[in-house]
């Protein structure tokens, strides 16, 4: 009941409050036949498709390289490949912004894509690892072309984990916030900008809420799309064994293993121009953005000094992981637990809850922030004013990602190591202390060190939610970035850095504490 409480009152109730709302006031039905609320949805479901081909194409190269290569660099290539997508938005967007000053489409669409390419990699080798290489060997065999062995025999044995990954990567593309705020700029703009613009702005809560319920009804269906081909790819793993297939590349599988090199190499272009032009002034390099972090910007830009916020972010991020740990370790508990009772009623269950931990990434974090300011005050104590607040909101987000973690993880133990135990008298939470506890324990700490470096960078709900007096770095970002002059601009630049430099160190202690032999770090997604 612990997860399922936790999403109704908060989740639930402040988007139900929110919508609720919007219909109170009236207008729902004309800002729905709006045009220009279709114009919006258009253009978020079309750039947000292009962004999931893009990573598509882009992933899986880099997909056979981690599944079927085995040459020096690869296990770098493995951890690299991750950085991206749990880079904060505001570090993306400003690293694009480095390539591209004056924004645009194009910029906008391949930093979405650039964030999701880890999902597909990662996601399509799980599979792809799983796969008898001896199938391709027969086509060749018999005179198939490298393309059209791949083309006939490995793309359709792929698909469930190729629909899979574009699934989840066309839900986070179509909600990105920080991403369109900063390169899209008022050209430029998505369902979930638009919210935002409309409740904060404009206090349209007509609208808001019209243009909530048309994000909803894609997120929902790019779920049960997702779920479907992830129930599809389960069950082709579940008929392979793993084998070690991994060897040096052949013939024309060098061109593949260039292309996803080439990929790795791309995606490592905006970190590094963020680097530079952290370093970089009219008058030369400089470490002026750095130093300036102690105070508080050009102008009194921030309220607090850079190093505040700083202390801030972590200081949250750590009570967010903390709530999010124990809600997503319970659901995954739960989930394993109906999977396992035989008859349809409980896997129906386990299914509808699992669909149902996955909402929070789809839905507005503007709507989540707002709801919460109309409804916790109901609660005792008025979370409003509490310092959790901003932590409830990033537990949110970072639930799902390990669910999807930790629930592999307990699917593969031995049920009859559980049953032995059970037999010789041990309880069940010494069942769970002995036996799953030990055999999990890694995944456990990668899963909380993977959402620790994404609350630590979350912005959609935090830029709602912090107080101009209590920011997280990424709020500071947006808002030295907001204001003029040079000075902002290079301290904006120095805590993108900084940020990405403490990600990028968090991903490779995950990948090499967390990864073990045949499990995806990443997770099921």
């Amino acid at each position: 009941m612990l997860p399922l409480g936790f999403l109704v009152v908060f989740f639930a109730w402040p988007v139900a409050a929110i919508v609720a709302r919007g219909f109170g006031s009236g207008g729902v039905g004309t800002a729905i036949g709006d045009p220009l609320t279709w114009e919006l949805a258009g253009f978020t479901v079309a750039s947000a498709g292009v962004s999931t081909i893009v990573a598509v194409l882009a992933g899986l190269p880099v997909a056979f390289l981690l599944a079927r290569v085995r040459l020096p660099g690869v296990s770098l290539v493995r951890t690299l490949v991750l950085v991206p997508f749990v880079l904060p938005t505001v570090v993306v967007g400003l690293a694009f912004r480095a390539l591209w000053p004056d924004g645009g489409l194009l910029p906008l669409v391949l930093a979405n894509a650039f964030f999701n390419v880890a999902v597909v990699a990662r996601t399509v080798s799980g599979l792809w690892s799983h796969l008898d290489p001896r199938t391709v060997d027969a086509a060749r065999a018999l005179g198939a072309s490298p393309w059209r062995a791949f083309r006939s025999v490995t793309l359709p044995a792929l698909a469930p984990a190729v629909v899979s990954s574009a699934a989840v990567v066309f839900l986070f593309c179509a909600t990105s916030f920080g991403v369109v705020l900063i390169l899209g700029g008022a050209k430029y703009r998505t369902l979930e900008t638009e919210i935002y613009l409309r409740t904060v702005e404009l206090l349209d809560l007509s609208g808001a809420a019209a243009l909530s319920l048309v994000q909803f009804a894609a997120v929902v269906a790019a779920l049960v799309v997702g779920a479907l081909a992830r129930r599809r790819r389960e069950n082709a793993v579940r008929l392979r064994s793993r084998s070690e297939t991994a060897r040096r590349p052949r013939g024309g599988e060098w061109w593949a293993v260039s292309a996803g090199f080439v990929v790795v190499a791309l995606l490592m272009t905006p970190i590094v121009a963020l680097l530079v032009e952290s370093v970089s002034t009219s008058d030369g390099w400089s470490l002026a953005g750095y130093e300036a972090l102690a105070g508080h910007g050009s102008r009194g830009a921030l309220q607090v000094s850079g190093w505040d916020a700083a202390s801030m972010s972590l200081r949250t991020a750590f009570d967010a992981t903390t709530l999010a740990m124990i809600v997503g370790v319970l659901a995954s508990v739960v989930l394993v637990a109906l999977r396992r009772t035989p008859g349809r009623l409980a896997r129906g269950m386990g299914e509808t809850m699992d669909a149902a931990l996955m909402l929070p990434l789809g839905v507005s974090a503007v709507t989540v922030g707002f709801g919460y300011l109309v409804t916790l005050d109901a609660l005792p104590g008025d979370l409003r004013t509490s310092p959790l607040l901003v932590p409830l909101a990033q537990a949110l987000v970072i639930i799902p990602l390990i669910v999807r973690m930790v629930l592999p993880v307990l699917r593969s133990v031995d049920v009859r190591l559980r049953q032995a135990a059970s037999t010789l008298g041990a309880s069940p939470g010494r069942v769970w202390r002995e036996i799953d506890l030990p055999l999990t324990a890694r995944s456990l700490v990668a899963a909380a060190g993977f959402g620790y470096v994404v609350a630590l960078g979350e912005f959609g709900a935090t830029s709602f939610l912090a107080r101009p007096d209590a920011p997280t770095l990424p709020v500071a970002v947006a808002t030295l970035i907001s204001r003029p002059g040079e000075l902002n601009n290079q301290m904006a630049y120095a805590a993108c850095a900084l940020l990405m430099i403490v990600t990028v160190v968090a991903v490779v202690l995950i990948d090499r504490f967390g990864a073990v032999r045949g499990q995806n770090s990443v997770g099921e997604f």
